[in-house]
């Protein structure tokens, strides 16, 4: 017998996606973004001196919560800065949940939020999506009904990457009685013409939260930098009172801040993989593949049956080659398909070559 809780013996932990050793590989299977960050970034983050490394870090990020606050038109403290973005998933849970209380979200959607909810002892209320990944138009009052306090939205949605519209997001929060987490993790790839923008949403009501990340849209995965956007008094609980006495490392903050500060060159690779998403999703619809319109990084593609057997067995294949790439065999309303990260021009063109060699 261990000495764990009996819930944590009980659950099974998030599957990241494979992380090959490798660098000569083809990695489409993570959605990080291909291209390195902005040099302003890099250059920052030389510039650290052994000193600031000696010392504690600033405790509330205060520097990158005001660079944060201006660009989006909110006060500093409306912001905080996490550990990426998946310590805000777990400071709203431990803040926001009772153990044996309810956390909410769309099935399919990011697979760490049962977990995150499994680790405070609490339960998921998971609703289906319909078959074009829309919201039930009932999605607030199924939560309602079971008294859910905080309900995750992914959006662009994971797996996916289609899109809710504002007035959907706005209508969500007005409905909702707990509070409304919308997870902007990919938000980075929306179509710029689309005019895209939640954020005013955090002021209209006292119940919303934002999380956005810097693993994708940045290009720091491997840093561990995220924050969130939300009304005052939802953030002051997490940044006073539940979120580790120094969350973020000194050297985090520092490229976090210098990343908003030169969001613009970082935009350029957003324009990038927005130009190939486009490409690819071409090329495999004209191999019969279909892959609905995706606003993020990444596009789900479902692969039939009569082409090669299918997504897993395409899925092997490409693996063999060291072209990596996405598939969810426990999840049943994904297994005839595939999730496959916008790389480079030249990892996709191999993608695509391989994938047209099996037809």
């Amino acid at each position: 017998m261990g000495y764990e809780r009996a819930n944590i013996a009980a659950m099974e932990g998030y599957t990241p996606g494979e992380q090959p050793a490798a660098l000569d590989v083809v990695k489409l299977n993570t959605n990080e973004n291909p291209y390195p960050p902005a040099e302003p970034v890099m250059e920052a983050m030389r510039n650290v001196g052994t000193e600031m490394l000696r010392r504690y870090p600033p405790p509330n990020s205060k520097g990158f919560r005001e660079v944060a606050g201006k660009l989006h038109d909110v006060s500093p403290e409306s912001i905080i800065l996490t550990n990426g973005g998946d310590e805000l998933l777990r400071l709203l849970i431990t803040t926001y949940v009772e153990p044996g209380g309810l956390v909410g979200m769309a099935d399919p959607s990011y697979s760490l939020y049962p977990v995150l909810a499994t680790i405070q002892d609490a339960k998921c209320k998971e609703v289906p999506l319909n078959d074009d990944w829309s919201l039930p138009d009932d999605f607030a009052d199924q939560m309602n009904a079971d008294n859910v306090n905080l309900t995750f939205i992914v959006n662009p949605h994971a797996p996916s990457g289609t899109l809710l519209s504002v007035p959907t997001l706005d209508k969500l929060a007005n409905d909702l009685k707990g509070v409304l987490v919308i997870d902007e993790a990919y938000v980075d790839f929306v179509e710029p013409s689309v005019g895209h923008n939640t954020v005013p949403l955090t002021k209209k009501y006292d119940n919303v939260v934002i999380l956005r990340s810097f693993s994708k849209g940045y290009s720091l995965a491997g840093m561990r930098c995220g924050y969130g956007i939300g009304s005052q008094a939802l953030i002051e609980c997490m940044q006073e009172k539940t979120k580790d006495s120094y969350n973020m490392n000194y050297v985090a903050q520092v490229v976090a801040t210098a990343s908003l500060t030169n969001w613009k060159i970082a935009a350029e690779t957003w324009e990038k993989v927005r130009a190939e998403r486009a490409r690819v999703v071409k090329e495999l619809e004209a191999l019969g593949w279909i892959v609905p319109p995706s606003s993020s990084n990444f596009i789900l593609a479902t692969v039939p049956e009569s082409f090669y057997g299918g997504a897993a067995k395409v899925y092997t294949n490409l693996r063999d080659q060291n072209i990596f790439v996405r598939y969810f065999s426990a999840f049943e309303r994904l297994r005839d398909k595939l999730r496959c990260t916008i790389g480079t021009p030249e990892e996709n063109t191999r993608f695509l070559d391989a994938v047209k060699k099996l037809k």
